[in-house]
């Protein structure tokens, strides 16, 4: 499957956000260029709104296992 083409859940862009913030804070580079320093204002205000969602409380088992329980009903985009 196209990569660039797929959809992600909310429960995977929480995961992915909380993942690359870690790695930022372990690298701990303090110059940064002003694009840098939107996309880390991009990223705050993402992770702030999608941590009051119920994913952060989601695993990846319980994403699977929906996806199964929808596979039946063809629902398309």
């Amino acid at each position: 499957k196209d990569a660039n083409a797929a959809l992600l859940s909310n429960f995977e862009v929480y995961q992915l956000l909380t993942d690359l913030k870690q790695q930022r804070k372990e690298s701990g580079k303090t110059k940064q260029s002003s694009g840098q320093q939107n996309l880390n204002t991009i990223m705050y205000e993402t992770l702030k709104y999608i941590s009051k969602t119920p994913c952060r409380y989601q695993s990846p088992e319980t994403v699977r296992e929906f996806l199964v329980a929808m596979k039946g009903h063809k629902l398309t985009k």
